[in-house]
C-alpha cells in the first residue's frame, strides 16, 4: 500500500516535447498525498472505534450473562422456598395427624396452632413471592435499558 510520503514524493521523467506540466503534476500528486493522508487518518480512527464497540459489546455479553444466571439463582431460590413450604405443610398435617391419636381436646388447640402457623407461612411465602417477581422485574427493566443502549 502506498503512503501519503510516497505520493508526494513520487517524481516522474521529463520529457523535451509534449511532456506534462511538471508543477501541474507536482500540485496534482501533492492534492493525492493530502487526500489520501486524510482519508488514512479517517481509517485508523474507525478502526479504533471499531475496537472501542467491540469492547463495549463484549462488556455487554458479560452483563447479560450475568443477569442471566442471576434469574437462574432466582428461579432456582424461588423453587427452594417452595419446596421448604410445601415440606414445612407436610411436616404440619403429620404432626395434626399423630396429635389425633393423643387426645381429642389438645388435638383442637394444635389445629388451631397450627393453622395460624400455615397461614403465616402461606404470607411469608406470599411476600417473598412478591419481592422475587420484582426483582424479576426489575432484572427485566434492567435488561431492556441495556438493550436501549445498543
Amino acid at each position: 500500500m502506498l503512503t501519503p510520503l510516497d505520493v508526494e514524493n513520487k517524481r516522474f521523467s521529463k520529457q523535451m516535447m509534449n511532456g506534462y506540466n511538471v508543477e501541474e503534476v507536482d500540485d496534482f500528486l501533492d492534492e493525492i498525498g493530502a487526500d489520501y493522508a486524510q482519508k488514512n487518518r479517517e481509517l485508523q480512527e474507525k478502526d479504533k472505534e471499531l475496537e472501542n464497540l467491540k469492547r463495549e459489546v463484549e462488556k455487554y455479553k458479560s452483563l447479560e450473562s450475568t443477569l442471566q444466571n442471576t434469574l437462574v439463582m432466582a428461579q432456582s431460590t424461588a423453587e427452594e422456598v417452595k419446596n421448604v413450604a410445601k415440606q414445612q405443610a407436610d411436616q404440619l398435617v403429620a404432626d395434626a395427624k399423630s396429635t389425633v391419636e393423643r387426645e381429642v381436646i389438645d388435638l383442637e388447640q394444635k389445629v388451631t396452632y397450627k393453622k395460624r402457623e400455615l397461614d403465616n407461612l402461606q404470607k411469608q411465602f406470599d411476600i417473598y413471592k412478591a419481592k422475587m417477581e420484582s426483582l424479576l422485574i426489575s432484572q427485566l427493566e434492567l435488561i431492556k435499558e441495556v438493550n436501549k443502549d445498543n
